[in-house]
């Protein structure tokens, strides 16, 4: 199988610090992909390395069978990028932005303001078009910064935490045109701190935290990897909490999540058995209980797991 992005051993060093410490990839073609992890983990690190605006200082890199350090012309020719910032002339309005852009890729004129029209169409901004873009929502920004990124569909398309501080319409609406770039064949790499948006859109997900890759799959396997379920329960009284930690740790042989709720307690659970025999610990200790469910683990409480475990990269 061919993938649009493979990295061995990636490595970028800024002083003492090992921003990416030897990240292994395999991105497979026609589909979103997610890096996900926290600030400073090294997600933006890793796609300006891929996109060539950034020099890798150790391992390989290769975008569609083209490194990005022997080869950066022909990675270029095939990639987008959109980054954490809008990138468009906010003193121009949406049509002269993408005319704009388009005539610099070499598009004429009339096939220029035709691929504007068209995109803005297809972005819900027509409307907007003969507006100036710093007049435009933070959510509208980031929907004419995405399509100045496919004026030229590109065969891999960046798209670097594109849903930071908009607001949940907003980032549904970004979330079906990420969607709609992919049925139309690109390959996106996305990255994110929020989980849900990984959830949602990618179909694997690689899992950075300190410049390592500690758990890659997809959604189901990272959620299955800590547990068949997670065990919610919300005590009674806020002063059992402390026991009711330590009965649920021995039960389950797994750390206890502590929630800023003082009556809300969280663990992963290796089966429905195991979370029954918790539940009669507390009983049995005569700790009062006002809810307790076993659900699907969260890739909130994947990440949490994985980061206190010290996961391996």
């Amino acid at each position: 199988m061919s993938f649009a992005v493979e990295t061995t051993g990636l490595v970028k060093i800024f002083g003492d610090n090992r921003a990416v410490d030897g990240v292994d990839l395999q991105v497979p073609r026609g589909a979103v992909y997610g890096l996900l992890g926290p600030n400073g983990a090294g997600k933006t690190t890793v796609v300006r390395m891929l996109a060539t605006l950034l020099r890798p200082d150790g391992g390989t890199a290769l975008v569609f069978g083209h490194d990005v350090a022997r080869e950066p012309d022909a990675v270029r020719s095939r990639v987008s990028l959109t980054g954490q910032y809008a990138s468009v002339d906010e003193d121009l309005t949406g049509t002269e932005n993408l005319v704009l852009l388009a005539r610099l890729l070499g598009h004429r004129r009339p096939a220029a303001r035709a691929r504007a029209a068209q995109l803005l169409e297809a972005f819900g901004l027509s409307e907007a078009a003969t507006r100036q873009v710093k007049k435009y929502s933070g959510g509208m920004r980031r929907r004419i910064d995405i399509a100045a990124s496919i004026l030229n569909t590109p065969d891999l398309l960046f798209l670097d935490e594109p849903t930071t501080g908009l607001d949940p319409r907003s980032r549904n609406q970004v979330w079906d045109i990420i969607r709609e770039v992919v049925a139309h064949g690109t390959t996106v790499l996305l990255t994110t701190q929020y989980l849900d948006e990984a959830d949602r859109l990618a179909g694997r997900i690689a899992v950075i935290d300190l410049g390592k890759v500690i758990a890659e799959g997809t959604p189901g396997s990272l959620k299955a990897s800590i547990g068949a379920g997670t065990v919610h329960v919300r005590l009674r009284d806020p002063a059992r909490r402390p026991e009711a930690v330590s009965l649920i740790t021995a039960t389950l042989d797994t750390p206890v999540q502590l929630d800023s709720d003082p009556v809300a307690l969280t663990a992963p659970a290796a089966s429905a058995e195991r979370a029954a025999l918790a539940l009669g610990a507390l009983a049995g200790a005569g700790i009062l209980v006002d809810d307790f469910s076993l659900g699907q683990p969260s890739l909130d409480e994947v990440f949490l797991a994985l980061t206190a475990q010290g996961a391996p990269a």
